[in-house]
């Protein structure tokens, strides 16, 4: 029996080489998806940074309850039943989401299979890390840590970096030809208001193509009256919103506004506004003038399918940052209006007085069929996970549904209650919800910030760049810094490198204030400062990890560490909800700036945790 049998009772031929891997990059896979890669699908379907942050933020809440039903799935079924039918809940939840992106109201509908996801991915957690220790002895358990933990880190670039450069490649490869137009500017030029022009067009001969009516325009440097400036705009504005090349911003029935919105949500943004509002493109001290402004217009050269939606991003691919596109940066064309004009405005920085100019780039990939793809290939992998762990998976004598306790609520409650009564209890609850406060905000909208465009104080990368610098080299350094983090930490403590660790996951934040007033364009500059941030957090999380290790010793240890990561889990689902309302209101520089405000309490919590000198420091044995 001795030959067949491990300590832990699963058969010898499911070697932990066999399960363990595959176990936790499947734990987490869907983790990543729904924090990291559900921002950026959302962000290149036109969903606002404000309902992006607020929405996304809410996924966080089935990891921040997870201590609520962690008993349920030890008194009903194997921890390895549970962990077979959770991949194939989280492989239907990304089916699900693959066939209603196309749909018209797909934001409601993916962010309901989002929320399928996040539960099942969140009970899987729970199941995995207990079927770890009972399908493995103690040996074992600690040689496999890091090759769990490596996985993990590998699932977290496979979803941040692979599908991301997947779902960009496939944005680039779909749709039609992109279309370039030139503007130049030239003190020489006489001063002309644009013309106004509501023509419908012919169909044209040939393959369907995207038709600009002026490619190359000069236009004078010299100020144009702000009255006039206002009546171009807001004729653009309400011939595209007309020709529902955009949406419009207005509430679509009077009276329509909550309770909320009226007394509390408006007047608060309006304060913040005029504290922290970004500035307007074009505005000047003069109050009579503004930069110049020139239209162009692009139309189809023939109908689309009847039930197609082509969308055109447009931005500055290249030349003087003082040419702005205010607007028509993202324009939906269809069957009703591919026969009319939809307007881009480019205007002039009031300060330019020069000879210049820019290219902008008009790219119109099928987005929606490109993160369908991606999404059907992540189910595909979750099939395959919930097949292969159903063979691969040992079967231990110890995995048995608990025996079900006369007074399971008492005990459950004693064991909460025991959490909130332990020494310290309040500086730590301090430290758990404000240690990350300014990284909680920034995750929601680093990647949006890197994918904006540049007349939306973005850096205006595409997909698959964000794909490479966020997702793939951002998490190598993450891991990086993490792994240092351990190390040191090992060799002195937590106590002597918590100050280092703190300054490390704070201070690099402000490589974003840097990036959004300086706009590099270069991509090695970009990929460094986020290496740098990255790093930093990788490095001072480890502080967080040990901290809630530390906290967590004594009776109920696997219980109260599970209260912790809900408590971290709360710590970044709160500030990130307003984040991006935030963000909308005040612009990315304003909002970065509060970013590194909000770094601050963390440095004040610190000075009050007790923490034993020779905690974390490796012990020989």
């Amino acid at each position: 029996m001795e030959n067949k049998i491990n300590q832990a009772g699963a058969p010898k031929k499911n070697s932990p080489w066999s399960w363990v891997p595959t176990l936790y990059f499947a734990e987490g896979l869907p983790y990543v998806v729904v924090m990291t890669v559900s921002v950026i699908m959302y962000k290149r379907l036109g969903i606002s940074n404000t309902d992006i942050a607020l929405y996304t933020s809410w996924l966080y809440l089935p990891w921040v309850i997870k201590p609520f039903w962690s008993p349920f799935v030890d008194l009903v079924k194997t921890k390895r039943w549970w962990i077979i039918f959770m991949q194939l809940f989280i492989g239907a939840g990304m089916a699900g989401i693959a066939l209603t992106i196309p749909t018209a109201p797909f934001f409601q509908y993916t962010l309901a299979f989002f929320w399928l996801i996040a539960f099942s991915s969140a009970t899987h957690d729970i199941a995995a890390d207990g079927f770890y220790m009972l399908g493995l002895n103690e040996h074992k358990q600690a040689f496999f840590v890091g090759i769990r933990s490596t996985f993990y880190r590998l699932a977290m670039i496979s979803g941040q970096g692979i599908l991301i450069i997947l779902a960009g490649s496939l944005e680039a490869k779909t749709g039609l030809e992109p279309i370039q137009f030139e503007i130049s500017s030239s003190p020489s030029v006489e001063l002309k208001t644009p013309t106004f022009s509501t023509n419908e067009f012919d169909k044209e001969s040939g393959d369907l193509s995207f038709v600009v009516d002026m490619e190359n325009t000069t236009i004078s440097t010299k100020k144009l009256d702000i009255k006039d400036a206002n009546e171009i705009t807001a004729w653009v504005q309400e011939q595209n919103e007309i020709n529902a090349f955009i949406k419009s911003d207005e509430p679509q029935h009077a009276g329509s506004t909550s309770w909320w919105t009226k007394t509390i949500s408006n007047p608060l943004k309006n304060h913040v506004k005029s504290l922290w509002g970004k500035e307007e493109a074009g505005s000047t001290s003069d109050n009579q003038n503004t930069g110049n402004i020139t239209l162009v217009g692009i139309r189809l050269s023939g109908p689309p399918q009847q039930e197609d939606n082509i969308v055109l991003n447009i931005g500055r691919e290249s030349g003087d940052k003082n040419f702005k596109l205010i607007h028509g940066d993202r324009l939906v064309f269809n069957a009703q209006n591919w026969n009319k004009n939809a307007w881009v405005l480019v205007q002039l920085d009031p300060k330019l007085n020069v000879s210049s100019q820019a290219t902008f780039e008009g790219l119109s990939g099928n987005i929606k069929l490109a993160w369908s793809i991606t999404f059907y290939v992540l189910t595909g992998i979750f099939i395959l996970f919930f097949v292969y762990h159903n063979f691969a998976l040992p079967r231990p004598d110890i995995d048995v549904p608990t025996a079900k306790s006369d007074n399971l609520v008492g005990e459950f409650l004693n064991t909460f209650i025991s959490f909130f009564k332990k020494e310290n209890i309040g500086a730590a609850l301090a430290f758990f919800l404000l240690f990350r406060l300014g990284e909680s905000q920034l995750v929601k909208l680093a990647a949006p910030f890197l994918l904006d465009s540049q007349e939306n104080d973005g850096l205006g990368l595409t997909t698959s760049d964000v794909g490479w610098i966020y997702g793939t080299i951002g998490v190598i350094f993450l891991t990086i810094g993490g792994i240092l983090g351990g190390y040191l930490a090992s060799q002195k403590g937590l106590k002597y490198w918590i100050w280092w660790m703190i300054i490390a996951i704070n201070l690099p934040n402000i490589v974003y204030v840097f990036l959004s007033y300086v706009m590099p364009s270069n991509i090695v500059t970009i990929a460094s400062c986020v290496a740098v941030e990255q790093f930093g957090y990788g490095f001072g999380f480890t502080a967080y990890m040990l901290f809630m290790i530390h906290f967590s010793e004594g009776e109920h240890k696997t219980a109260h560490f599970a209260i912790c990561t809900g408590l971290m889990a709360l710590g970044m689902m709160i500030p990130g909800m307003f984040s991006g309302w935030l963000q909308d209101i005040i612009g990315y520089q304003h909002f970065f700036i509060w970013v590194m405000i909000c770094t601050i309490p963390g440095f004040f919590v610190i000075q009050h945790l007790k923490i034993n000198p020779s905690f974390g420091i490796k012990k020989d044995t």
